[in-house]
């Protein structure tokens, strides 16, 4: 992993180490800068690309969002897509997909604007004075030895050219680990000789982005794909200001013709009967969609996120979920490694619980791409019927994490909302109202109906305190203290109702480690909690009799 440099300049002391400065390193810095950690970010861009790539996040990536940054900030021009269609070549309807839902204190889809997203945990990481970002810098060097990694790093050529006050000297990095955010063609996974496994598919698709000119109504407020033979397209909102308009490519077409805008606005006015007079092109692209994955996510201290390990297609819009759950997944694990809580092999669960979920949500969306793009006439008519019928099988189920750090029941299975996320809902306590992890904080959560204090030792209540995880009650005012969590939406007593809880416990992520059906067992869970945690740190003799609600 050498590679020489002009000067070898003395290496600054830093904890981590974050290439690349999207969704997925913005994620990671901010956690991380929030635990207290020493980060250095280096990104090849002087600023911020300004326009839109993504255009769409999941309800649990909101609320991810929401620990990284501030997120009225972030979704300030952003709006919920409640629906999403499937048409045929006609116009007449094959899937009406309805992506109503709020469990995560935010919509389960949300169509929003990029740049604003980045912004918010940019502005939060920013504000860190452990938080430092190198723009217009390029990585050059990579060393592992004795444990720690050395990165160098020199002004990237592009970033500076014509510019008086150029950089000259190259800058080092001694850092316990890096995370490879750096994209599609990560430097990192490259310099790592890591190879990645591709499902052959080679789409290339014409992004046609425009701000409304004037009000065209709820006309492109929802999603929709028109699965038509000759040439698939689809259009999907940006946020409340803007829509995005999407035409495949053929085999054979030239992507410079697609990339004037003059083509694109004939197909605009052609398709939709929209000029100029009703939206404004504010990008034009013609994007390559390669779908992969790494075969490897971790290389000693060194840890592949978002698309330097995976790329999909775009038909879930879960590649930015994706990149934005890897660095969450890295951020709170390497807190606790980080801290001598934690032993190392804790890192090794990050590709255990990413990959599977990465996976099954890449070749769904695979699927979905084949069902949309098929040209064989034949085969269309049989599709159309199929899905008028009803007769479609329908895709996986949304995948949970389902090994790593969750509990195993007594039997060696687990229980079915196990991995998933858990709700956040709005709650009230005392005179403070708001998202519940405005009342509670980030970290690890036990939810419980009743105080669960008197069922935990000295042993659970020091390694809880240890880890920072906190205890709340929730309920209503009837059933619970003056100190509980009023669950205002009902969010949390209907999912501890439905799956038989009397407590539970999150994880920072907001995946469900495990669940209890009497407090009783609430001990066992902790302790597994311990075990899974590769716990190493002593528990310290002040903190057993400390309560941590």
């Amino acid at each position: 992993m050498n590679a020489s440099s002009k000067t070898q300049a003395p290496a600054q002391r830093r904890k981590i180490a974050i290439i690349g400065c999207g969704p997925t390193g913005l994620t990671a810095a901010s956690m991380l800068g929030q635990a207290g950690h020493s980060v250095i970010v280096i990104e090849r861009q002087p600023e911020p690309y300004g326009l839109p790539r993504l255009s769409h996040i999941d309800g649990e990536t909101a609320r991810l969002v929401q620990s990284a940054g501030d997120v009225e900030h972030a979704l300030r021009d952003a709006s919920a897509l409640e629906q999403y269609f499937f048409y045929d070549d006609q116009g007449d309807v094959l899937i009406d997909m309805d992506w109503r839902g709020d469990n995560s204190g935010f919509p389960a889809h949300i169509a929003i604007f990029q740049p604003e997203i980045e912004e918010a945990m940019y502005l939060r990481a920013q504000s860190l004075p452990n938080v430092e970002f190198l723009r217009g810098w390029e990585v050059n060097g990579m060393d592992a030895e004795g444990g720690t990694v050395t990165i160098s790093a020199h002004p990237w050529e592009e970033a500076w050219t014509g510019a008086v006050d150029k950089p000259e000297e190259t800058r080092r990095f001694e850092v316990d680990y890096v995370i490879g955010a750096d994209g599609a063609n990560s430097y990192t996974r490259r310099t790592l000789g890591i190879e990645r496994f591709s499902y052959g598919k080679h789409e290339r698709w014409l992004n046609l982005d425009s701000e409304y000119v004037r009000d065209l109504g709820d006309r492109f407020t929802k999603g929709a794909i028109y699965c038509d033979p000759a040439r698939a397209h689809m259009f999907i909102p940006i946020g409340k200001s803007r829509v995005r308009f999407e035409v495949r490519l053929l085999p054979g077409e030239e992507t410079a013709h697609w990339e004037d805008i003059k083509n694109g606005l004939a197909w605009l006015k052609k398709q939709h009967e929209l000029t100029l007079e009703d939206v404004k092109p504010i990008r034009n692209v013609v994007y390559t969609f390669d779908p992969a994955i790494a075969k490897s996510w971790k290389q000693g201290n060194i840890l592949l996120a978002g698309d330097a390990a995976h790329t999909m297609m775009p038909y879930m819009g879960q590649g930015a979920c994706s990149g934005i759950r890897d660095g969450s997944n890295l951020a709170w694990k390497l807190d606790l490694v980080l801290s001598g809580k934690a032993d190392p092999a804790l890192l090794e669960t990050y590709e255990s619980e990413r990959r599977p979920h990465v996976t099954v949500i890449t070749e769904t969306s695979n699927m979905l791409g084949a069902v949309a793009n098929e040209d064989d006439l034949e085969k269309v008519a049989a599709r159309n019927e199929m899905f008028r019928s009803g007769n479609m099988p329908p895709p996986p189920a949304f995948p949970r994490v389902e090994t790593g750090v969750v509990h195993t029941e007594a039997d060696g299975g687990l229980h079915p909302a196990t991995g998933a996320p858990t709700p956040q809902g709005r709650m009230r306590q005392g005179d403070r109202e708001g998202r519940m992890d405005e009342l509670t904080g980030g970290g690890f959560l036990i939810v419980a109906r009743e105080d669960p204090s008197a069922v935990l030792d000295a042993g659970a209540r020091g390694f809880l305190k240890d880890l920072g995880c906190r205890w709340v009650v929730v309920g209503d005012a009837e059933t619970t203290g003056a100190d509980a969590l009023r669950d205002l939406d009902g969010d949390q007593l209907r999912y501890m109702e439905t799956h038989g809880f009397a407590a539970y416990l999150r994880r920072p992520d907001f995946l469900l480690f495990g669940g209890v059906s009497s407090l009783s067992e609430l001990p066992t869970l902790i302790t597994d909690l311990r075990d899974k945690l590769c716990w190493t740190a002593p528990q310290p003799a002040a903190a057993a009799t400390e309560s941590v609600a």
